[in-house]
């Protein structure tokens, strides 16, 4: 799917669609698939996905950034799931292509999957609650199948797609124009990293594989920069965040520590709620609460900062301190504006569980 965002096209995706489409030979007009997903199926995992991964901006600003690519992903997901029902038609008895039709459709949903990660940056249990839920917009596209059999035929129409182009081509242009974008990004920046002395480059690539939820090769981008610049703070950072995820808390205190040396205010001071974290996770309560409160002191509404600070103060034995932390971390939540509060979201569930666990 990165390689997908990468270097394909919706024009080669789309025409792969109805190229198979036509193969298939399907009981209905062999351009109708590409209309399901484009008209139906993507627009409805656009919402989902907005819903479950609690995307950033506006669902305009979301679906103008993001429908190309998420459609570019879909299609060629559906040419490839569909490929061995193609050779099955052919090779096997007719009692055996229900199983084989069942087993692509499968396949298509693991493949969508791994397309609502990449192109979202969505975690496992998002990309599952997408997946999960996008035979509801197929489910609807059914029961309206009569008006919109109707409708596809009209569209599909020569006259109706030259007029479409004539009056609306600028509109119909701007569909691709989130897929070219990220991928003018990533050709600017491969073509960056080709200098063996930019640092900056391959931080910033490691971000783009970050994004996408590839983190082997985010990881070996950052050990790239800092091969190149030992002192690439960024890296350090995303390093050090990655170590301390995966339980590498003395490997991510010398990344941090190589931040703090540089700069205590690096991202806006999230450095010290990070050290804050990795003490947290080392049980070391006093020192994470130094941390945290220094980060909260210039950073009172951040709602992670202030659960983790509401965590360090229960391991101290402080638990009424702690539930007011908590009781923050909620309000901070319930007054952020609107596109930050379902991004830090998260947080205010785990702040409202330990409050209910210790009324």
């Amino acid at each position: 799917m990165s390689a997908i965002l990468d270097r394909a096209s919706l024009l080669f995706a789309s025409l792969s669609v109805l190229a198979v489409s036509l193969l298939l030979r399907l009981p209905v007009a062999f351009y109708t698939p590409l209309f399901i997903l484009a008209l139906v199926y993507v627009p409805g995992a656009l919402l989902l996905s907005a819903m479950f991964a609690r995307l950033g901006g506006g669902l305009g600003s979301i679906f103008r950034r993001d429908y190309s690519p998420l459609l570019t992903c879909t299609a060629m997901a559906w040419s490839a799931a569909n490929l061995p029902l193609l050779v099955a038609e052919r090779l096997l008895p007719a009692s055996l292509l229900p199983l084989v039709a069942g087993l692509a459709y499968a396949w298509f949903l693991v493949l969508i999957f791994f397309a609502v990660r990449t192109v979202f940056g969505a975690g496992n249990a998002a990309a599952v609650g997408v997946v999960a839920l996008s035979w509801i917009p197929l489910v609807a596209a059914a029961f309206l199948w009569g008006p919109l059999r109707f409708l596809l035929g009209w569209v599909a129409s020569p006259f109706f797609l030259f007029y479409a182009y004539y009056y609306l081509g600028g509109e119909i242009g701007n569909l691709g124009a989130g897929l070219r974008s990220r991928q003018n990004f990533h050709r600017m920046l491969e073509a960056a990293a080709v200098n063996p002395h930019d640092a900056e480059a391959q931080y910033q690539l490691g971000l783009v594989y970050q994004e996408r939820r590839r983190p082997t090769e985010a990881a070996q981008r950052f050990r790239s920069a800092l091969a190149i610049d030992p002192q690439e703070a960024g890296a350090h950072f995303q390093l050090g965040r990655m170590d301390r995820e995966q339980g590498r808390l003395a490997d991510a205190l010398t990344h941090f520590q190589a931040v703090m040396d540089q700069d205590e205010n690096y991202q806006q001071s999230e450095i010290l709620r990070e050290l804050g974290a990795l003490y947290l996770a080392a049980r070391q309560y006093g020192d994470a609460h130094h941390e945290l409160a220094a980060y909260l002191e210039k950073r009172p509404y951040d709602p992670e900062g202030l659960y983790y600070c509401g965590e360090a103060l229960e391991g101290l034995g402080r638990p009424a301190e702690a539930k007011e932390m908590y009781a923050r971390a909620v309000e901070a939540v319930r007054t952020a504006p609107r596109y930050r509060s379902r991004l830090l979201a998260k947080w205010s569930r785990l702040a409202q569980k330990q409050i209910n666990r210790n009324p």
